[in-house]
Parts: C-alpha cells; structure tokens; sequence
C-alpha cells in the first residue's frame, strides 16, 4: 500500500563562504531545529533521519543530529555527491510511501574549503576517472579545474551544435543575481549585469568566465515528511504534497554518446524528469516554478532543455524571451540558485525543497511566484545520480 507523503516542515540556515560558518554539526542542527519548528512537531516524533554531506567523516549525521536529540532512531549517512542532498529527500520519502515510517527528517550540510572541488582520497581510484577520461579525450583543455571543465565542454558543445554564446549565459547569471537579492538566505545578494559577468576574469577564454561558477558554500537545510495519516492525526497545516520523484543513475549514453552534455548527466536529467511528468499526470507546461541544478550557468542552459522546458535547441529563445524570470514561462531558481545562493554540497537538494516549499504556500515573500500550485526541483551530482521531485500545493 502506497502512502501519500507530504512535506511538513522545511529548514534552512544563511549560507556563507568557506571560513565564515559555524561547524557541520551546529549548521546541521539548527537546520533541523528549524525544520521541527516550522512542522510543529518534537524531535521525538520523528521516527528515521536520512543524512547528506560529501566532505565528512563517517556518523557525521550523528554527531548533528544529537543536538537535537537523543532518541535511539535510524539515522542514515549517504554520500550522492552534488545530489547528496535530495537523495537524502529521495529515501526519506520512500519511507514514508511504503509504510515503514510516518515522520522523517532529512537533513544536508557541508562545511567547506575554499577553491575548486577536489578529491580527498589520492591514494585509490576515483570514482570520477572516467568522466575526466572522456573530457580529456572530448576537450583540450586540461589547465582547466575539474568540474569547471567537464560543465564547460558541456556548454560548449551546446554552443557548437545549437549556436548559444557567452552572452546567453551571462544573462542567466545576471538573472540568478536578480533573483537572490530578494532572499535573505543567499550567499550573494548584489545585482549583476550580464555585461559585469562577461567582464570578469576567463576561467577558459571563450567558454566560461569566474561568475559563470557557482562558489564554494557552507549551509543546512532540512525538511520533514510525514504520511497524509500522520498530518490529519496531529493537525498539521501548510503541508504541501509530494507528487512524484525519480533517481536516475547513468545511462551506457554517457560516455557511447561521445557528447559532453550526456557526460554531465543531460540523459540523467530527461530520464527522471520524464518519469516524474508521467508519475504526476502533467507536462512540463504545467509546472509554475522550477529549482535547477545551475552549478555552472553552462548546466542551467543545458538543463532547460532536458526537463523539458522548452524544445532541444530552444533555449537561446528560451533565455532571450524572458520564459526562465517572473512574467514568463516558468520562473527557474527564484532562489538564486547555486550560483548566487551558493552551493554546500549535501544541503543543496533540501535547500531546493525549502525554496520549493515556501513558494507553494505563498510564503515566498518578495521572491513568490504568483499562483504558484506545481513546482519542479532538479539536483543533479556526477558520478553519477540526478532526482527530480515534483510538489503540488
């Protein structure tokens, strides 16, 4: 027997730079405290907790988790890379569905380093060898970061097969910028013009320039699902529903395909959208707002077409006519986004699902997309798994 599952409550500290945080366990802590109070419900009630974050020790989850409370459950620790933290989103609803929980917490932090992601453990294979193997084949380019190349050379073969440019990414930075000036949680919160972000400095002349990166972040969020049975039982209000979800994990098309865009998950990303559009009965047209994986403004381009957003080559026109802002097609990362809210690993997912969450309740406040009844969230991590989450007010 399938359980309706519904998001409770949702949490979510500022996020800072690199230096400038509380540690892991007191970000996580507060995040959760800030869920439970936003539910309306005691740390006791909840029955499992499922963990995220990428840089940390094992039982990190733990050592956050005990500041709340003590209380003998599950908690799980999971590492899904950049998606850490909607996998953790991705078990807790399972446990809600079939019947083996009726409250769960979710929960993503990460306390991190400043500069570009990079491997902890050099002396084993990485699980990411093969994605560097076929940029390396793919692209020529190999001065440049990893994670900033592998999205790059997705972007530019975009460019290349479908003739977007510079100037169209730039306005998806200046748009993110736009947008996180009315969130009081995000890490930058200045304007930017898309002519400031092509002025900054080249990370690789011609693909990509510093602002077109998200930054490395530090942050919680957190949100807790309980059962319909549940919400009726203790009175909850505010909940909002969680429609559909899928994980997708790589397809034999992300290295056969020889494309860098399938390489960083652009086959990932339709697949689970595509699931979740046919799980909830409706299309890509019908969703009022959207929280997308823009860990480079090259993946949010991209992005747009796989979810289906607008037709494959499309988003040039898409960007141009103003479909991804208020007054246009679907409002994408009202937020910000991760390249102006920032991006700490193992809490984007759920900072997604606070957004999310607080747009369908019209609690949005100066970011709040009018009317807005369905919204799509995308969280995407190489190595690689996407989840897409679909909610419905």
């Amino acid at each position: 027997m399938s359980h309706a599952v519904l998001v409770a409550g949702v949490g979510m500290i500022p996020f800072t730079k690199p230096g400038q945080s509380e540690a892991y366990d007191v970000m996580g802590a507060k995040a959760a405290i800030a869920a439970l109070a936003d539910a309306g419900l005691q740390y006791p009630q909840v029955q499992q907790a499922f963990v995220g974050y990428v840089y940390g020790d094992s039982t990190c989850g733990q050592k956050a988790l005990y500041h709340v409370g003590m209380t003998g459950i599950p908690v799980i620790n999971l590492n899904n890379n950049c998606s850490t933290g909607s996998s953790a989103l991705f078990l807790a609803r399972q446990a809600i569905e079939n019947g083996s929980a009726d409250c769960v917490i979710a929960l993503g932090f990460e306390q991190m380093r400043p500069g570009a992601l990079g491997s902890i453990f050099d002396d084993r294979p990485s699980p990411l060898d093969d994605f560097n193997a076929a940029c390396d084949e793919l692209t020529n380019a190999r001065e440049v970061p990893m994670a900033l190349r592998l999205f790059g050379a997705a972007g530019k073969v975009h460019m290349d097969k479908y003739g977007s440019t510079l100037e169209d990414l730039a306005k998806i930075r200046a748009k993110s910028s736009r947008h996180a000036s009315n969130n009081p949680l995000a890490l930058f919160r200045d304007v930017i013009t898309a002519e400031q972000v092509l002025q900054s400095p080249p990370v690789w002349p011609g693909v990509m320039t510093r602002l077109m990166a998200c930054p490395p972040t530090c942050g919680g969020a957190a949100a807790i699902l309980v059962s319909d049975t549940f919400a009726r039982k203790h009175g909850l209000k505010n909940t909002v529903r969680l429609t559909a979800q899928a994980m997708t994990t790589d397809f034999p098309s992300t290295f056969d395909s020889r494309d860098m865009m399938k390489v960083v998950g652009y086959d990932m990303s339709r697949e689970a959208s595509r699931k979740v559009y046919e799980a909830a009965g409706i299309g890509p047209d019908d969703v009022d707002v959207v929280e997308l994986h823009d860990c480079f403004a090259h993946n949010e381009l991209i992005t747009y077409e796989a979810l289906g957003l607008c037709p494959e080559g499309g988003a040039q026109k898409f960007i141009a006519d103003g479909d991804n802002t208020y007054g246009g097609k679907v409002v994408t990362n009202p937020s910000g986004g991760l390249l102006s809210k920032g991006h700490p690993l193992g809490a984007t997912g759920l900072a997604q699902c606070y957004e999310l969450t607080q747009q369908l309740r019209g609690r949005a406040e100066a970011r709040q997309v009018e009317g807005a009844k369905t919204a799509l969230q995308h969280n995407l991590g190489l190595g690689g798994a996407c989840v897409v989450t679909l909610y419905q007010a």
